[in-house]
């Protein structure tokens, strides 16, 4: 079963962090998107563009189902709790940490990825996507992070809480 599971909006620094706790846990990081891109042959955003959301977030599902079997870090894309089996499989993890950010601190970051889902208005669909998703965070998360400062200290936070819930 799967260490532990990061969740939150596009830019937060999932990925990042991700690897970052797989090497201090020593097992290895799963990047959600990466999982999907294997499966479907093409990156998630030309998968996306080129099929729509909804056979996406299918193929993430099942990513996912694949992902929380494995000892290893989880970064899961940020949209993965819009979809009903995820948020039942994320619900039923031992530990889910929600990283958190200020929606600018999101834009700087996403504004010059490959995003298809973001649109032109980058900061107001950020907003829109960030209202419309914290319930599902919250619901799937049992611990949350403020991701808005240095790699180390999201990183000690949480190996903290990893620790305290493992005992």
């Amino acid at each position: 079963m799967a260490r532990l599971v990061l969740v939150g909006m596009p830019g937060v620094g999932k990925t990042t962090v991700g690897r970052a706790l797989a090497a201090e846990l020593g097992c290895d990081a799963i990047d959600l998107d990466d999982l999907v891109s294997d499966a479907v042959g093409e990156s998630a955003a030309d998968f996306i563009r080129e099929n729509g959301e909804a056979p996406f977030r299918r193929a993430e599902a099942a990513a996912l189902r694949v992902a929380l079997l494995t000892d290893a870090v989880v970064s899961c894309g940020g949209g993965v709790v819009t979809d009903e089996e995820s948020r039942y499989l994320l619900r039923d993890a031992d530990l889910v940490v929600w990283l958190t950010a200020p929606l600018s601190t999101l834009s700087e970051r996403v504004r010059n990825g490959d995003r298809p889902l973001l649109g032109d208005d980058v900061d107001a669909h950020l907003k829109e996507l960030m209202t419309e998703r914290a319930p599902s965070y919250e619901a799937v998360a049992s611990h949350f992070v403020n991701a808005d400062r240095p790699l180390r200290d999201v990183v000690d936070e949480i190996i903290a809480h990893v620790r305290k819930s493992t005992k």
